[in-house]
């Protein structure tokens, strides 16, 4: 049997695997097993004598825990199970902490130590209290637009006539009258003060990141940043599609306004704050969003496009935001995204992590070529929709002057085109012209 997220196999023992006992008490737990090869197989150990006696004794001085350790056989052969029970509290070696996630066994440090250690605490960064902070640190404009927001969902009780300390109470924003770090986050006058990673860059950039035109730097709380971002991208930043019904003019974004919104929300959410701003960048083709910390332990990237569990990292930013119809619903957020790009006629959004953080991209054009080479087009046909691009349709016989073919070959491509719904075939004859779907 191969080696799964919580057994390890080891053809002997090395005091260095005590890094991975440590990771498998600070997660879910797991085995060890000493005298067995990758795949499983016992291959035996010599010293198993010894190793019964040492084991228990380095597990147990060396990182404080006590672990079952069995000694096994098979077909005349010894060899050593190690099984880890998880703690609730965080488990550390020589001063280090360790985790297993996955297959992998890593080091924690820096903004991922802080969220273990708050983790194993019981909390979040956001319900920890702010000792800098107090009521004039709060913007009552802020307050007072997120009241408005959440009586049309209706989703809080009646706040008419409480104070906004009283309203914080009840929102559990404060604990025994003291501001905790998401009032700040929410509320807050100038958050940039208490946390300087709190604000949103924003650049124009042309055929690469090495062709930055422009930029801007919005900060201030949830709810400013909401607006005035998406007020900056709408006023400088994203071309505006203009039709007519009837005598009426209606301007439209290039992107759906509502998954902009949802992508800004989704990172101010979910991002961590303990580490870098966050970035959005505008190209061309295409915007994306990255904020620090990826995704949650249990959560994969192919389970954001369908219904699926929310993890928050920031629980009670979430919860204010959920009463305050902020956010519609819990794990809805990068399907709305989605949903809303693909009506608009845009490729799917593109959901990665990277870079230590999680990155959302929408892409303008859904038959630009980086789009069509991930349909896996042949040259000839990608250069044929860039063709149509420009000059509106294109017809069989063209197909083949232009690309030196077969009819038959040009059918077939031009079918295949037709089939992806890239193109649209208008006409039944050899005359019959093929234009963007």
């Amino acid at each position: 049997m191969p080696e799964q997220q919580n057994i390890e196999y080891k053809s002997s023992w090395h005091d260095d695997y005590l890094d991975w006992i440590c990771g498998f008490a600070n997660a879910q737990g797991g085995k060890i097993y000493i005298g067995k090869d990758d795949n499983g197989n016992v291959i035996g150990i010599a010293d198993y004598k010894d190793l019964m006696e040492k084991i228990p004794n380095k597990i147990k001085n060396l990182l404080g825990i006590t672990a079952e350790v069995n000694l096994l056989q098979e077909d005349d052969k010894h060899f050593i199970e190690i099984i880890v029970q998880p703690y609730s509290v965080p488990i550390s070696l020589r001063g280090r902490y360790y985790y297993r996630s996955g297959s992998v066994k890593q080091e924690l440090s820096g903004i991922a130590l802080n969220e273990f250690l708050l983790k194993k605490a019981g909390q979040t960064w956001d319900n920890v209290i702010e000792p800098r902070a107090t009521f004039a640190d709060i913007d009552e404009n802020s307050v007072k637009q997120y009241l408005v927001i959440s009586k049309e969902k209706g989703r809080l009780p009646d706040f008419d006539g409480l104070t906004t300390e009283q309203i914080f109470d009840k929102l559990h924003l404060t604990e025994n009258g003291q501001l905790k770090r998401a009032a700040i986050i929410l509320f807050g006058k100038d958050p940039y003060r208490f946390y300087p990673n709190v604000y949103v860059k924003i650049g124009r950039f042309g055929k690469d990141d090495k062709d930055l035109r422009y930029q801007d730097v919005e900060e201030g709380n949830i709810i400013v940043l909401l607006r005035n971002v998406l007020e900056r991208l709408e006023q400088k930043y994203l071309i505006k599609n203009i039709t007519f019904e009837g005598m009426y003019r209606i301007e439209t974004l290039e992107y759906p306004k509502l998954a902009l919104r949802e992508m800004l929300l989704n990172s101010m959410v979910h991002r961590s704050y303990m580490g870098s701003f966050s970035q959005m960048r505008v190209y061309d083709n295409r915007i994306n969003l990255w904020n620090e910390g990826g995704l949650p332990e249990g959560i994969t990237l192919q389970a954001l496009k369908i219904e699926h569990t929310s993890k928050p990292r920031n629980l009670l930013i979430a919860e204010v935001c959920f009463k305050g119809g902020l956010i519609d619903a819990w794990g809805r957020g990068t399907i709305t995204i989605i949903d809303e790009c693909k009506a608009a006629g845009l490729p799917e959004p593109e959901l990665t992590e990277r870079d230590g953080g999680f990155l959302v991209t929408l892409f303008k054009d859904r038959f630009s070529e980086e789009q069509l080479q991930q349909l896996g087009l042949n040259e000839r046909q990608i250069k044929a929709v860039l063709y149509v691009k420009e000059k509106g349709g294109i017809t069989t016989s063209a197909y083949t002057k232009l690309y030196a073919v077969a009819e038959r070959t040009a059918r077939n491509d031009l079918n295949e085109l037709s089939d992806k719904q890239v193109f649209k075939r208008i006409g039944e004859t050899n005359l019959a012209k093929y234009v963007l779907d």
